[in-house]
């Protein structure tokens, strides 16, 4: 093995979603460089940094009917009991709320939390504050999806944050998914609610960092083996 490719081996690959705007960096980079050396250079690191962001690394997803994946990168900044939102038309009976915060350096592609079908997606248009903030969860853009599982529904919220201004998903209703497959990506900085059936009980805690498609949010089964493993 080349040099080359081993170098190539620890780069995550680029999500396509990023490349519009790591070739605009690029352009002012150039341009920045036409005007003086050393703003050409932070141009420059401000273009590594855009790849960086739009990173899309290969993750391990364990595969069992009843567990439930984080879907986000983050750090866990709350888990509580609260009403879904009203468009996911989940109720108005509090359920286990688990919210991942994701910072600009963390890997903001969105995974699925579970194999099942997407019953419901619903956007709903709001305000940019900032997503680590509880109110959040009414106040922000945010767009939902609903996932039926064998084990229940769960809800699934996108949310806008501070510098994010551009909410993409990458399913639509009727769609069947994997748990661990790509569902979206949030842009620039923002959170992610993961919404359980009734009485289940979270796994993780407050401060915890997730993994997305590998960090175990709830084992809606009640602990029986895990069966396997599926990278993508």
């Amino acid at each position: 093995m080349s040099v080359f490719d081993s170098i190539r081996r620890q780069l995550a690959p680029i999500h396509p979603e990023g490349y519009p705007f790591i070739g605009g960096f690029a352009l002012v980079a150039l341009i920045l460089f036409w005007l003086a050396a050393p703003l050409g250079w932070l141009g420059v690191i401000a273009t590594a940094w855009c790849a960086y962001f739009f990173r899309d690394p290969v993750r391990v997803t364990p595969v069992r009917d009843g567990l439930v994946v984080a879907p986000a990168d983050g750090r866990i900044s709350q888990v509580a009991s609260a009403v879904p939102p009203q468009e996911l038309e989940l109720g108005v009976v509090p359920r286990p709320r688990i919210s991942i915060f994701m910072s600009v350096f963390d890997v903001h592609v969105n995974r699925s939390p579970a194999s099942g079908a997407i019953e419901r997606v619903a956007y709903r248009p709001g305000k940019f504050i900032n997503a680590d903030l509880d109110k959040a969860s009414e106040d922000n853009e945010r767009n939902g999806l609903v996932i039926r599982t064998p084990a229940g529904r769960i809800g699934v919220v996108q949310i806008a944050g501070l510098l994010a201004r551009r909410i993409v998903c990458f399913v639509k209703q009727g769609d069947a998914v994997d748990a661990g497959v790509r569902i979206g990506l949030i842009r620039f900085g923002s959170r992610v609610d993961v919404y359980l059936p009734e009485g289940a009980k979270p796994l993780v805690a407050e401060g915890q960092i997730a993994i997305a498609g590998e960090t175990v949010l709830a084992d809606l089964m009640g602990g029986v083996g895990i069966s396997g493993f599926r990278a993508g």
